[in-house]
């Protein structure tokens, strides 16, 4: 028996790499993290795009939205519950389970922590990972960025719980990208803003979906509420050209 935590990327379809659309054909059921049993997630609209409308896809429930400062009751519930249904599964029927994550499954994943349940349950499971695109690759290229250049630095910081970790990259140099500030862009924004990058920045927000937006932070509102899974890359100052290396 085998669990994947299969990389789908960022919302698009066709950001699906070969080697997952593969996983996803041969597996016997696909698990995909929802926020609620109604709602289909970004995940899951990449997956169905892939596979015929019967496909055994099975939703399962977790606190994606809650807020991190909070108690985490609820979050670590979810999780027992998630990991203890597909362990069930495994046990029961054995074969190739899937776990479709947005992104990255070993960055800032849900699958980290089902994963570790599910082994837990299950020590026998062979758990297994197919990458997928990121959303600071997909802001990138959507806004005609170069990530990084010769020695630059490249600092990945989430900034659910405080913006301590931006402000420590930002004074680092090199490039910057904030995940997850979608409740906190005011906030964000001011520091950027402070540090003189405000004009180096770039906000991405439901990135591979008809919803996409990528536009210079300067230009966004940040009095009005953003999505959770938003991107805010901040590039470092830059000369002419090999002037990095």
């Amino acid at each position: 028996m085998r669990l994947v935590g299969l990389g789908v990327g960022p919302g698009d379809p066709e950001l699906l790499t070969l080697a997952g659309l593969r996983e996803l054909r041969e597996a016997d059921r696909v698990f995909v993290p929802v926020m609620s049993p109604e709602e289909e997630g970004r995940s899951e609209a990449v997956v169905r795009a892939h596979l015929p409308a019967d496909a055994p896809v099975e939703r399962l429930v977790f606190a994606l939205n809650d807020d991190v400062r909070g108690s985490q009751q609820r979050r670590n519930e979810l999780w027992d519950a998630a990991g203890a249904r597909v362990a069930d599964h495994l046990r029961e029927h054995g074969g190739n389970a899937v776990f479709a994550t947005i992104g990255d499954p070993m960055v800032y994943s849900t699958f980290t922590y089902l994963a570790a349940t599910v082994r837990r349950l299950l020590p026998a499971v062979e758990v297994a990972y197919s990458p997928g695109i990121t959303a600071m690759q997909a802001t990138a290229s959507a806004a005609g960025l170069h990530l990084v250049e010769g020695t630059e630095s490249l600092t990945l910081v989430p900034v659910t719980r405080d913006l301590t970790g931006l402000r420590a990259a930002l004074r680092g140099g090199g490039t910057v990208v904030a995940y997850k500030g979608g409740r906190r862009l005011d906030e964000l924004r001011a520091e950027i803003e402070a540090a003189g990058a405000l004009d180096r920045s770039v906000y991405a927000e439901h990135l591979g979906t008809q919803k996409a937006r990528v536009l210079p932070l300067s230009e966004v509102d940040g009095s009005v509420a953003a999505p959770y899974l938003s991107t805010v890359v901040i590039l470092p100052p830059r000369g002419g050209r090999g002037e990095q290396l």
